[in-house]
This record gives structure tokens, C-alpha cells and sequence, in this order.
């Protein structure tokens, strides 16, 4: 079984109710999770999977409790060739900036020779009431690469 490490960038707790509901299913199936909220680069394992789950706050910016994890990928630039992650993006998409933190995340890592796994998740919150059932039936068929 694998060791998933959920991070979390969220500004209003829907990306936190997300990961600790995707962390039950995890866990239900036999992997190891754990979940930060307040990510920081030199605490993250990176020979564990991670699963970003990142909204969108202002203008397609990254939430407060993350901004400095991507800032610190972004300047120093780790080689992430080991690492395999996932994204979860959440957004509204009447806005032009739709998901635009989870892009761009998926974007850094990808730069940074990360392996991604599975398809990139946006949630559209302003379509979907219950963020966490988009997510589960994206977890159906994401839970196969894990097996890969």
C-alpha cells in the first residue's frame, strides 16, 4: 500500500473537508495518510505521494496557508524527479481565473520533474454543493494509478 501525504490551500475549509474525506477512503483501503494544512517544503516527505488539494483565492492566487509552499518550490527550485503527486483543484467557474492555484501547482511540479498521477481534478464549487462527492467519484478512478 502507499504513504500519502494530503496537503491542503485552502481559505475557507472546503479543500480541508475534501482531503479529510478522501482520507477516509484511503485509509478505508489499507494506505497510510497524513494531512497538513499548513504545508512547508523542508517537512514534506518526498518519497510519499502527494495529493494536493489547492482553491483558488482572489484573483487565481494561492490560499494564505500556501503560498509559501509554492513560493519555496518556485525559488528553490528542488529536482522532484522521485516524487508522484495529484491535483485537486476547487474554484468557481464564473471567474476567468477557474482553478487557477491547482493549475498552477500542477504546472511548478511538473517543471520540477515530479510524475503526476491520474488527471488533474477542478471542482467548480459555484455548480457543485458538496465539494467531497466530485472528489470521490474522481477517487474511483484515481485510486487505480496507485496500483500501477
Amino acid at each position: 500500500m502507499s504513504t500519502i501525504t494530503l496537503i491542503t490551500g485552502s481559505t475557507l475549509g472546503g479543500a480541508e473537508y475534501v482531503a479529510d474525506h478522501l482520507a477516509d477512503l484511503l485509509a478505508a483501503q489499507g494506505h497510510q495518510t497524513e494531512i497538513t494544512n499548513q504545508p512547508q517544503l523542508t517537512q514534506l516527505n518526498q518519497d510519499t505521494i502527494w495529493l494536493i488539494i489547492c482553491s483558488t483565492h482572489g484573483a487565481g492566487d494561492y490560499p494564505d496557508n500556501f503560498v509559501a509552499f509554492a513560493n519555496a518550490l518556485s525559488n528553490q527550485k528542488p529536482a522532484l524527479n522521485q516524487l508522484k503527486f495529484a491535483v485537486i483543484g476547487l474554484g468557481d467557474s464564473s471567474y476567468d481565473t477557474f482553478c487557477a492555484a491547482g493549475k498552477n501547482i500542477q504546472a511548478l511540479l511538473l517543471s520540477l520533474g515530479a510524475t503526476q498521477l491520474g488527471e488533474r481534478l477542478d471542482i467548480d464549487v459555484s455548480m457543485t454543493a458538496v465539494p467531497e462527492d466530485a472528489a470521490e467519484i474522481w477517487f474511483e478512478e484515481w485510486q487505480q494509478t496507485l496500483n500501477d
